[in-house]
């Protein structure tokens, strides 16, 4: 599909979506932070060609970029989550800008790619972090909601899975999204 254009930013300032706008039965799959290292996963992803988005925090992945650079051999993309998972909102721009702005470079240098998504943690942000998102290149900044008892809707970014098995915790949300007529496709392709 092609990508919708992203409204609701002022020029300098990335775009902030929380859903996509879209009549496809589809939801997003988003997973933060990167402490999770189940190697079942990486099957799952691979076996079922599981669009997954994993944004990451530098401090939190720590030694553990092997088990992503896995997950992305077998489709998954990896975006943004800052370098020491800080509240954002408040900080001055030159610690907003360092935050969002080395870890692009840090994936950048790792996977050779750099993001073009950027989820801030807690989901707490402010203009100062619209402006130094896009001037490290964010092409958005990518919120979600928990997989909570609502019904799903077109376009729903599903994350913050606070479960301590995220390969079981997906399995069941799979089973859910399929239950309520949905698919899970890849983010990037709609943003």
């Amino acid at each position: 599909p092609a990508r919708p254009a992203l409204h609701g930013a002022a020029p300098g300032l990335a775009p902030v979506v929380d859903r996509v706008p879209t009549r496809d039965k589809v939801v997003f799959l988003t997973y933060d932070d990167g402490a999770e290292r189940d190697p079942r996963f990486v099957d799952m992803v691979r076996e079922l060609r599981l669009p997954v988005s994993m944004f990451l925090t530098d401090s939190v992945v720590g030694p553990g970029y092997g088990h992503f650079a896995q997950l992305r051999t077998v489709g998954a993309s990896v975006q943004n989550h800052t370098l020491h998972h800080a509240s954002l909102r408040g900080l001055p721009y030159a610690g907003q800008r360092a935050e969002i702005c080395g870890q692009q470079e840090k994936l950048k240098a790792r996977f050779g790619v750099r993001p073009r998504l950027f989820r801030p943690p807690y989901g707490t942000y402010d203009t100062t972090t619209l402006h130094a998102a896009a001037d490290c290149g964010v092409a958005a900044v990518v919120l979600g909601r928990e997989p909570d008892a609502h019904r799903l809707r077109p376009g729903d970014i599903l994350s913050g899975f606070e479960e301590p098995n995220l390969t079981e915790a997906t399995v069941r949300l799979l089973r859910r999204i399929q239950a309520e007529g949905f698919t899970p496709a890849r983010l990037e392709n709609y943003l």
